[in-house]
């Protein structure tokens, strides 16, 4: 069975990086497609054979691939195939719309259907810093572009065989917006790398890239009121404005070391999680650190976190809820040691067997017939 690999792009290394890297962990010998490569900002890929795309050479594409959205299609078009009998692509933009013969089974990992596209579309024409577009033209353009790639991401999503979700969440969302049935897989968290801690410290915790939608001003908001501890790790462009809105509790911490991560996660009261997120990496890993996260009732996390056992949700992203949901909280409601064994369903290795399964189940199908 010879297998090849796709993504989007790598240019940060983020969650769904982590399932390429663990496509890669499963399929060393695969080659790994993609419309462009930071070598220097995303390492991790250096001993895969990597084939980028003609993107790779234009003028600024590295920082700026947002400005290249419109060949994104073509730069995926052009990929052959034929060699290859499953094709396995990661997808939140234009993976999927590689073109395969009809004896090669694509399977799309989909992280999401393209967010500036479909169900964010207004939030992202209106903060056009969501994906890099500061420059006034482009976002009055935006429009027509962004009506021409809907085209092509639908008629891209009928190119898939099998689809496969990051979570209920996502599967509903596919089949709403690209009408095809797709099976759940959640995705990679590094749970054994994590540790639970007996000396617990007096703060909360919130990690997050720090970009408007992840909704750390709602918690900024919420212990400005409260006055308790909050420590905040993570970079972004809201870096400036979130710490001008915030009190002396309030620490940010900016980019830190893994580890050092993972120990202030073990020793936080609890983790904040205010965004929607799709399925919501963080949380989980600070489960599997055996601390509750406080988390919004929308998205991955309804999927992630057991109310009153691994955590607690507030209703809506309003600060005088999460302070509501944070004065509720008491420790002694939670058990660290459970916190972490549900947490152990979402680990790396239960991912990678459910997704060689899966391929091999729909390869033997395949030659069955």
């Amino acid at each position: 069975m010879k297998i090849a690999l796709v993504h989007d792009w790598l240019t940060n290394f983020g969650g769904s990086e982590r399932c390429v890297q663990a496509f890669s962990e499963l399929y060393p010998t695969s080659p790994l497609y993609t419309s462009l490569w930071d070598k220097k900002n995303v390492p991790q890929f250096a001993n895969q054979e990597i084939v980028t795309s003609f993107l790779q050479k234009m003028p600024g594409s590295i920082h700026h691939h947002a400005f290249y959205l419109n060949q994104m299609p073509m730069a995926f078009e052009r990929f052959d195939f034929s060699d290859y009998d499953v094709v396995l692509s990661s997808s939140h933009a234009c993976a999927k719309g590689i073109i395969t013969l009809p004896k090669t089974i694509h399977i799309c990992y989909c992280h999401t259907p393209t967010r500036y596209l479909w169900d964010f579309w207004h939030q992202y024409i209106n903060n056009p810093s969501y994906f890099g577009l500061f420059n006034p033209l482009i976002k009055l353009f935006a429009p027509l572009a962004a009506t021409y790639l809907r085209l092509w991401d639908r008629s891209a999503a009928e190119r898939v065989d099998y689809f496969i979700a990051n979570s209920r969440y996502i599967s509903e969302r596919i089949k709403k917006y690209y009408r095809k049935p797709s099976v759940v897989i959640y995705p990679p968290v590094d749970v054994a790398d994590f540790h639970q801690s007996d000396d617990l410290g007096d703060y909360f915790l919130l990690v997050s890239r720090l970009v408007t939608y992840k909704r750390v001003d709602l918690a900024i908001s919420a212990f400005n009121e409260l006055g308790i501890p909050l420590k905040i790790v993570g970079d972004g462009p809201e870096y400036k404005k979130l710490r001008s809105l915030a009190n002396s509790n309030i620490e940010f911490l900016g980019s830190v070391e893994e580890q050092e991560k993972r120990d202030l996660m073990a020793r936080c009261q609890a983790f904040i999680f205010p965004p929607e997120e799709d399925f919501g990496i963080t949380a989980v890993e600070a489960m599997a650190a055996g601390r509750p996260v406080i988390a919004l009732r929308r998205g991955g996390a309804l999927e992630t976190v057991v109310e009153g056992r691994t955590g607690l949700f507030f209703d809506e992203q309003r600060s005088d809820l999460l302070c509501e949901a944070v004065r509720s909280f008491d420790n002694k409601d939670f058990n660290s040691t459970a916190i972490r064994k549900h947490a152990m369903q979402f680990d790396r290795s239960v991912f990678k067997q459910r997704i060689h399964d899966f391929i091999t189940q729909k390869y033997r199908e395949k030659h069955t017939h």
